[in-house]
């Protein structure tokens, strides 16, 4: 097993950051990031009103836009919100709201990397909206997608995979990709409980790549996203527990005395 900067191993993610928002005039909002800051904030609205041009009559619509950190959206990052919204219909039932729009708000919050690596930066934004769409509650789902980034490099004659690289280690990669899985508690989705619903794996050395490299790749990336889905069920349990301590319960004098008033307009009904 490989050993890398910070002591972790090949098979390590970085640190997660994962929080849920509280934007104003949206159902749903969330930031995740690999590392210590943030990478990616998620708004999400729906089931709202839709354009009649894009109104589907079994099923709802769903809209994936980018906003870089800055500069104007570009044909690539509109390639990027048609790809994550990809990676995200699998999970949602969207035939529950026909003739509706769902419509997902991806705010960049870092820098965009170097033209050769921007997966791990793709990841972060598919988790985000996986956040955003749990925070919502809104939108019928059979499952979380989760995603994590894989690098290859190259040592001597061997080929050696990196979980999660980051932009340091990004620079000796000779192949890469994004993986985004389907995770469910409520459904068996494969053997493992989870299904590969999206990659973007390629190589960038001149050599092309082989089912045996995938299906490693794929395999490498699936333990890593499992963990991610772990911190994710965690995030929602503290959530949960946070809003029933924080619950002001009624004290007793005012109970009695609202029981009260209901029996006086019991009384006052009868006498009518």
């Amino acid at each position: 097993m490989t050993t890398r900067a910070g002591g972790r191993s090949s098979t390590s993610l970085r640190e997660v950051f994962l929080s849920f928002d509280t934007l104003s005039r949206v159902d749903g909002s969330a930031r995740f990031g690999f590392g210590s800051v943030p990478q990616a904030l998620v708004s999400l609205s729906g089931p709202i009103e839709v354009r009649l041009a894009a109104e589907h009559p079994s099923q709802a619509t769903l809209e994936v836009h980018l906003r870089p950190i800055s500069n104007v959206p570009s044909t690539e990052s509109k390639f990027l919100s048609s790809s994550i919204s990809s990676a995200l219909t699998p999970s949602l039932i969207l035939t529950q709201n026909p003739r509706t729009l769902i419509q997902i708000v991806i705010q960049t919050l870092v820098s965009s990397p170097g033209s050769k690596w921007k997966d791990g930066l793709v990841a972060s934004m598919i988790n985000a909206c996986t956040l955003a769409l749990i925070n919502a509650g809104s939108i019928p789902m059979r499952g979380v997608v989760c995603a994590v980034s894989l690098g290859c490099i190259r040592v001597d004659s061997t080929y050696v995979y990196v979980v999660d690289p980051t932009e340091d280690e990004a620079r000796d990669l000779v192949g890469g990709g994004c993986f985004a899985f389907l995770f469910s508690d409520f459904e068996p989705l494969s053997e493992s409980g989870a299904t590969c619903v999206w990659s973007s794996w390629r190589r960038w050395d001149g050599f092309g790549f082989d089912e045996e490299e995938i299906l490693k790749a794929r395999g490498m990336a699936k333990e890593a996203a499992r963990e991610v889905w772990r911190r994710v069920k965690r995030l929602v349990e503290e959530t949960e527990d946070t809003r029933m301590t924080s619950a002001i319960p009624i004290p007793k004098n005012k109970a009695a005395k609202m029981k009260m008033n209901e029996g006086e307009v019991e009384d006052a009904k009868m006498e009518i």
